[in-house]
């Protein structure tokens, strides 16, 4: 007589979905409960910050509704997961749990704790590659090194291959009555509370967070946008992005699911796509970075650059913050992140090359209200991308590479249409002086209904003082390098 196989516990971390999830294939036939921990003492500073919150929310209900419909509901708990996870697994009497793969350092220091503390008990922890292309520690130069230079990394990628196919998902799975301990989502309290006010009340127009909504935005970006994506990504007037980044930093999607899609949607090689799979290498990439390097989230990748000049400025911090330094594309770019939880990539690069040059803030500072503000807050990207614009990353841009926010306006909103969403304080104004009001005769200030200073403020520096600023302070470090 065949025995029941034993249940397995399959935790839900940044794998938010059904289909190409290679834990929940994994677990076949066989009987499962599927848990998610909101382990946020595990997580310390890197815990999801506000805009994060609000989406992970929303994807576990998507989640929930989606695993009860087909058998297996979702069994929400709180706390150290070295402590939750192993008690779930003796209450059902699992004898193994199986995840995704998570390549944080806080998360793979957790997941040690979680492996012992099952191993303790006769358990055992299963981790499977779900999140990226390929596993962060596979790949190495031809010394055997870990990449530091994203050309190399992407070549070397590129010549694997096809990723693999994607998994179907699940018609049906076999759940376990839950044990004891289950949390209700609301009381998770991912969601902004009373008496705070509902900063997250535009998110919704934009987002839908979920494996549905992941694959809606998809098809949305197969339809138009992925054909004309070199171009259009860098006009943040037009959807010309894929919007995907939060689904797939919360897994809601996969990239392979995403690489697959994209190569039978432009059919005529894989140069035609590479433009957007690309970036999704430039992703693999970052966690690679993390993988090796895991003081990328705080630490300058170039030691040179600990001896930085910066000069901290709380103002200067708070209006680049608040979308009031007197650049109309950085400032529509932080109202943008603020209302919506997400800003254009192009004007990520400008607004933050602004505030590490020419207004001189540590980009940690920059990295962390990104971190709170971002749905698509990701600590593999945000890091790797920060040093990227600080110079201080091992594959970055120069630090001498400095951004004029004023010709980057004219250049990628040439006609004003971001700008005047973001900043309908400036609507009026003609095209011309768009992107540097404090150049417009008082006549046409007054006819645009702009008084600047009251409506709209002059910039916080110069184009020019900000420039030189920057570049003195580059020959500061330069100095410091020579003297040591």
């Amino acid at each position: 007589m065949r025995s029941m196989p034993s249940p397995r516990l399959i935790w839900f971390r940044q794998d938010l979905r059904l289909a190409d999830n290679p834990a929940l294939a994994a677990a076949g036939d066989g009987p499962i409960l599927p848990v998610y921990v909101l382990d946020e003492a595990a997580a310390g500073r890197w815990a999801p910050g506000g805009a994060a919150r609000w989406w992970l929310h929303h994807s576990l209900a998507a989640l929930g509704e989606a695993l009860a419909a087909r058998g297996a509901p979702l069994l929400l708990a709180r706390g150290r997961a070295e402590t939750v996870i192993p008690a779930l697994a003796d209450a059902v009497g699992a004898d193994e749990v199986m995840a995704g793969r998570l390549y944080d350092p806080w998360a793979r220091e957790r997941d040690a704790r979680v492996a012992e503390a099952l191993g303790a008990a006769g358990r055992r922890l299963t981790l499977l590659p779900s999140a990226l292309l390929h596993d962060p520690a596979e790949l190495r130069s031809g010394s055997g090194k870990p990449y530091a230079v994203y050309g190399p990394f992407a070549k070397a990628l590129r010549a694997r291959g096809e990723p693999p196919a994607p998994l179907p998902a699940p018609d049906r799975l076999r759940g376990v009555p839950h044990p004891a301990g289950g949390e209700a989502l609301a009381a998770l309290r991912l969601l902004p509370q009373p008496p705070e006010p509902d900063w997250a009340a535009e998110f919704g127009t934009l987002w839908t967070p979920g494996e549905a909504g992941a694959a809606a935005r998809l098809a949305r970006f197969l339809a138009g946008p992925v054909r004309s994506y070199a171009e259009g990504r860098n006009l943040p007037a037009i959807e010309g992005s894929s919007g995907l980044s939060p689904h797939l930093h919360w897994g809601e999607v996969s990239p392979r699911q995403v690489w697959q899609a994209v190569r039978a949607a432009l059919p005529e090689g894989l140069d035609a796509a590479w433009p957007f799979l690309s970036e999704l290498v430039w992703r693999d990439f970052s966690y690679h970075l993390l993988w090796h390097r895991p003081e990328l989230p705080e630490a300058p990748l170039k030691p040179r650059f600990a001896d930085f000049p910066w000069d901290p400025d709380a103002a200067l911090l708070r209006a680049w913050q608040r979308g009031r330094t007197g650049y109309p594309i950085v400032d529509a770019g932080m109202r943008q992140l603020w209302r919506l939880g997400w800003m254009h990539n192009r004007v990520r690069m400008i607004a933050a090359s602004l505030l590490v040059k020419q207004l001189q803030q540590p980009w940690q500072d920059g990295a962390a209200w990104f971190w709170d503000t971002l749905v698509d807050a990701d600590l593999a990207a945000n890091s790797a991308s920060w040093q990227w614009v600080a110079g201080s990353g091992t594959d970055a841009a120069p630090y001498f590479r400095i951004f004029n926010p004023v010709l980057q306006g004219e250049k990628f909103d040439p006609e004003g249409r971001y700008v005047r969403r973001f900043l309908p304080e400036l609507a009026r104004l003609p095209d011309r002086w768009l992107h540097h009001p404090w150049d417009a005769p008082e006549a046409v200030l007054q006819e645009a209904g702009v008084a600047l200073d009251r409506d709209y403020p002059r910039p916080v520096v110069t184009p020019e003082a900000g420039r030189q600023r920057a570049l003195a302070a580059l020959a500061t470090l330069r100095g410091r390098a020579e003297a040591s």
